[in-house]
């Protein structure tokens, strides 16, 4: 906790001191600079009310405009949404979508740390939280944040075996999404969430691990076999002692299978006799 709170301070420190430099920009144009934002606004008075339609400039409530005045961005930094006002010939303006945004990660091949070659793809949600940052120090925010998710997912892959792989997602998701934050704070990017969509394993590997499992299915089958096999001979020896003391439970027994014999409608019903009473018949 507290190493994510010093973070947090270093994080707010970083910022407050790229502030000041983009917030006195307007103010280091020069005298020439002055001069020729003098002529335009009085360019702009002599042509109205012609020129306040160049002047006027609406942004969406999603969006930023971050205005150059003679190259510098101007002080207080993003405008919007809705009215602001620019100077014609000296200032130029940049919209910038504030939405959040979402694209895959293309499937990566990935070497794991038990030498296992996985293919990987994910998704990753981020938005511009600081459009003067974004248009500053980057060229294309949105391309930047693709190739590094690209080289962050294979990074952390490559430290994780396929067993973790396959069961850890969660904790994989969250790593990629603090290590790209951080990389992409300077850029006023914040990513908000990072999912791993799947993970495709060689064909080969896929039938190695069926077989595995089969054979694991298989073993567990016999042992389960195994055990009802000495359970019922142990039920079998029970009851062999019972009959063993009271004759009589024999020829109750004997008579129950008869019974159950004769429900089922069968037309030969085979009769067990005893070798005593056929030995009377033998001596005659």
């Amino acid at each position: 906790m507290a190493t994510d709170n010093e973070d947090f301070t270093v994080k707010e420190c970083k910022r407050r001191d790229r502030k000041p430099a983009f917030e006195n920009a307007d103010s280091d144009i020069g005298l020439c600079g002055w001069l020729l934002v003098g002529i335009s606004i009085l360019l702009m008075l002599v042509t109205l009310p012609i020129s306040i339609w160049m002047c006027i400039k609406i942004v969406k409530e999603y969006e930023r405009a971050i205005i150059f005045r003679l190259g510098r961005i101007l002080r207080g930094g993003a405008k919007g949404p809705g009215l602001f006002f620019i100077l014609p010939c000296t200032d130029s303006f940049i919209n910038v979508d504030m939405r959040t945004i979402t694209f895959d990660i293309p499937p990566q091949e990935v070497l794991t740390k038990d030498s296992v070659t996985v293919s990987v793809d994910g998704v990753v949600y981020y938005r511009v939280q600081n459009a003067t940052l974004a248009v500053a120090n980057i060229t294309n925010a949105d391309a930047a944040t693709r190739l590094l998710a690209q080289t962050t997912l294979r990074n952390v892959l490559g430290t994780k075996n396929l067993a973790e792989i396959l069961s850890d997602r969660e904790e994989i998701a969250h790593s990629m999404q603090s290590t790209l934050d951080d990389a992409t704070d300077d850029w006023g990017i914040k990513v908000e969430r990072v999912e791993i969509k799947d993970v495709k394993l060689p064909l080969q590997l896929q039938r190695a691990m069926a077989a595995e499992a089969e054979a694991t299915r298989e073993a567990r089958a016999k042992v389960i076999a195994a055990e009802g096999e000495m359970n019922a001979s142990r039920a079998l020896k029970e009851a062999s002692l019972v009959i063993a003391e009271s004759p009589s439970a024999l020829q109750l027994r004997y008579l129950q299978t008869l019974n159950t014999i004769a429900a089922e409608k069968n037309s030969t019903i085979i009769f067990p006799l005893p070798l005593e009473m056929m030995q009377g018949f033998i001596k005659h």
